[in-house]
């Protein structure tokens, strides 16, 4: 192994954000997954941060969904010193053919893509010393996880060469998944059939081991999730917000809450476990709030409680709620002393009235 470093600047970055984010509805209704807020920020901002950071600064985003909504918010880059471009499926190509879909805009030879889910610390520089270094054609980062059951396994040999590619397995042979981000060597890209779906896992990446293609796996225990679940969104903010997984753009101001400039929060309240309040939003007096996400403009009264939940743009909590485990839609209303638990989803603009919803008797 050589001790060639990679050239961040004569890299392109490319961010597949074109999913639906069914999982997350009621809140991907009106906002694609990758801009809904996040310890503060649209969720792509922390990824185009430590992009930028590593030192990359040419940035394709294959979109779909919504696809305007992330030109009118970052528009060229250059706010962040970086230049973005944009290039829009105009029907579900999958992983590998959204990759394909971009390649006309790929300016070097060496192109790292992101899977625009995922929220994760690993370092990208070490991802593409090692891609040089074993002069690969195809570099995978896998993080190693407790449990490799829900994912697809990657086993590699004591060189880090890519042995298989296996499905969701009881039994995994390795600990070690696939991350969800990849460098190629370009002219791979080149090689995937345009204009058709095309999945990476299961069509291109097979085909490259069957070629004898030098595809390497980047192994690390770097912080990791998949965003895609309102518990995983949940968890993942107050990851940020205390730090835990690290973002660029809260340095120096991580803890236990963080809360906007613009909001207010009144005496006697608690915010812990990682919690953002939003732009203008009111927490009142006596309020709990844990491991929470709270969107711009929500009213909080006095006396709720809310734990693990998301709370969308402009909705209000009534007084002495109990709202635990739930996604609040845009501009919904709930209730005072209202109980509301176990996942419950509720959609945009529902107004709950005051004990409307309880799982206790009505003392």
């Amino acid at each position: 192994m050589t001790d060639l470093k990679a050239d961040p600047s004569r890299t392109d970055a490319v961010i597949l954000v074109g999913g639906r984010g069914t999982r997350l509805r009621p809140l991907t209704v009106n906002t694609p997954k990758p801009m809904l807020p996040t310890a503060g920020y649209p969720f792509l901002q922390h990824l185009l941060a430590r992009i930028k950071a590593a030192g990359i600064t040419h940035v394709v985003l294959g979109t779909s969904y919504k696809a305007e909504v992330f030109e009118e918010y970052f528009g060229d880059g250059s706010e962040m010193g970086l230049e973005i471009e944009y290039v829009v499926e105009k029907e579900a190509l999958g992983t590998g053919g959204g990759i394909r879909n971009v390649y006309d805009r790929l300016r070097h030879e060496t192109v790292m893509v992101f899977n625009g889910d995922v929220l994760g610390g690993t370092d990208l520089r070490a991802i593409l010393d090692t891609h040089v270094a074993k002069d690969a054609d195809l570099t995978m980062h896998l993080v190693r996880v407790a449990d490799p059951r829900a994912f697809g396994c990657v086993p590699t040999d004591v060189e880090g060469r890519v042995l298989e590619f296996l499905e969701k397995t009881e039994d995994p042979p390795t600990d070690q998944i696939n991350a969800g981000c990849y460098v190629f060597r370009r002219e791979l890209i080149e090689q995937i059939p345009a204009g058709r779906a095309v999945s990476v896992e299961r069509e291109t990446f097979p085909a490259l081991l069957e070629q004898d293609r030098r595809v390497y796996g980047h192994v690390d225990h770097a912080y990791w999730r998949d965003m895609g679940r309102p518990d995983d969104f949940v968890r993942g903010s107050s990851d940020l917000v205390r730090g835990i997984a690290h973002s660029p753009l809260l340095e120096g101001r991580t803890g236990e809450a963080l809360i906007d400039a613009s909001a207010g929060v009144a005496a006697g309240s608690i915010l812990v476990g990682g919690t953002w309040v939003g732009r203008g939003s009111e927490i009142g007096a006596g309020c709990r709030l844990d491991d929470s996400v709270v969107f711009d403009g929500v009213t909080i009264e006095p006396g709720a409680i809310v734990r693990n939940s998301i709370i969308a743009s402009g909705a209000r909590i009534g007084a002495n709620a109990r709202i635990t485990d739930c996604v609040i839609g845009e501009g919904a209303q709930i209730g005072a002393r209202c109980e509301l638990q176990g996942g419950m989803r509720v959609w945009p603009g529902v107004v709950i009235p005051d004990n409307g919803v309880r799982f206790s008797s009505d003392a």
